[in-house]
């Protein structure tokens, strides 16, 4: 570990950007049809509960990664391995959200320019800030969550003046309730809620350790609000078909806006928030990567390992899928029952479960 500090505050703005990124674009929780905004909700109840297991570990073991404590937990060789296996897993999903980036701004803003250019640009921002550590990335997201909010509530206030949204797209309420509660279960709880698993690597750097619980719940509770209230716009101004079809539901929502005759054509807003969540996911994940694995082959300089390390996530977000299309479809089907079940839940879950017999009697 770097010898850095970051306040609650500044976990907080880290959580709160992390889970907005790419999430406040997307149609999350759409197979819920009209009901989307309520299965937000539903798992940002639920993912708190995760939340409270992420920091149950972290008492058990203060001070420490988590890369450090697992190895502590069930043995050096297995413990090993199965830290191993969480770096590629930080690492593969940070080469897929800079992939979601580069794909985006490719298609609907520099279509000229190849998607590896995109994102080498982008990566290499990222790795000159993970490079300057936890301190710097924390004060980069103070600096970023107020351009980001005032970005999103200018975005709900033209929506709402441009008269376009129809309350009844919303109804009924809790139509199918086996299909809300499916949806929460197998697609919205894992992206963006159970992502905060990447936020165990950065509990030790706080100076107020027991703030941790306040400020997540606090972060989550605000980024489970605002998604829903987007999700929920996007419906009521597109209405549930059109919301389904389109990749990118704010970016059609957005392009609808027009005040009087010359507020209109806004995809700036659209291409402006994509870049700042995308960059900081990307980042929070890198600098995970890197720290967990200076801290399982016992780098002393972490720093050192953000160049390379910015070279795998680059070129496995080129090879990663041969289409967007089969990038998405991966990122819907595939990973949510095979990668992020896993290392969310069952694995953080089955720890926490030895640590408790462990420490049974203290």
């Amino acid at each position: 570990m770097e010898k850095a500090r970051i306040s609650a505050s500044q976990l907080f703005v880290l959580i709160v950007l992390f889970q907005l990124s790419n999430s406040f674009l997307l149609s999350l929780g759409i197979n819920g049809k009209q009901d989307a905004w309520l299965i937000i909700l539903i798992a940002m109840a639920i993912s708190m509960v995760l939340f409270f297991v992420y920091y149950a570990l972290y008492q058990y073991h203060p001070g420490i990664l988590p890369t450090e404590y697992i190895e502590e937990l069930i043995g050096k060789l297995l413990g090993r391995t199965l830290a191993f296996l969480y770096i590629l897993y930080f690492i593969t999903i940070a080469s897929r959200v800079l992939r979601d980036i580069g794909e985006t701004l490719v298609t609907f803003a520099y279509p000229e320019t190849p998607l590896f250019v995109m994102n080498a640009l982008m990566i290499f921002v990222v790795v000159y800030t993970v490079y300057k550590g936890i301190e710097n990335i924390a004060r980069t997201g103070e600096l970023l969550v107020v351009i980001m909010f005032l970005l999103i509530l200018s975005i709900f206030l033209l929506v709402v003046l441009t008269g376009l949204i129809d309350t009844s797209n919303l109804q009924p309420v809790l139509e199918n309730p086996s299909t809300v509660m499916k949806t929460v279960f197998t697609e919205t709880l894992y992206v963006p809620f159970g992502e905060i698993i990447i936020f165990t690597m950065i509990f030790s750097y706080l100076t107020q350790p027991k703030k941790v619980i306040k400020a997540g719940v606090l972060a989550i509770s605000v980024t489970g609000v605002i998604l829903a209230i987007t999700m929920a716009l996007n419906i009521s101004v597109l209405g549930v078909m059109l919301t389904s079809r389109s990749y990118f539901p704010m970016l059609t929502t957005i392009q609808s806006i027009e005040v009087g005759e010359f507020l209109e054509r806004l995809d700036v807003f659209f291409i402006l928030v994509l870049v700042i969540g995308g960059f900081f996911k990307v980042t929070v994940y890198t600098y995970g990567a890197v720290i967990g694995t200076a801290s399982l082959f016992k780098f002393k300089e972490p720093s050192k390992l953000a160049y390379p390390l910015g070279i795998v996530i680059l070129i496995l977000s080129m090879i990663i899928a041969s289409s967007y299309a089969e990038h998405i479809q991966e990122g819907l089907k595939v990973f949510p029952l095979y990668v992020h079940i896993p290392f969310q839940v069952i694995i953080p879950v089955s720890l926490l479960l030895i640590a408790f017999v462990k420490n049974r009697k203290k």
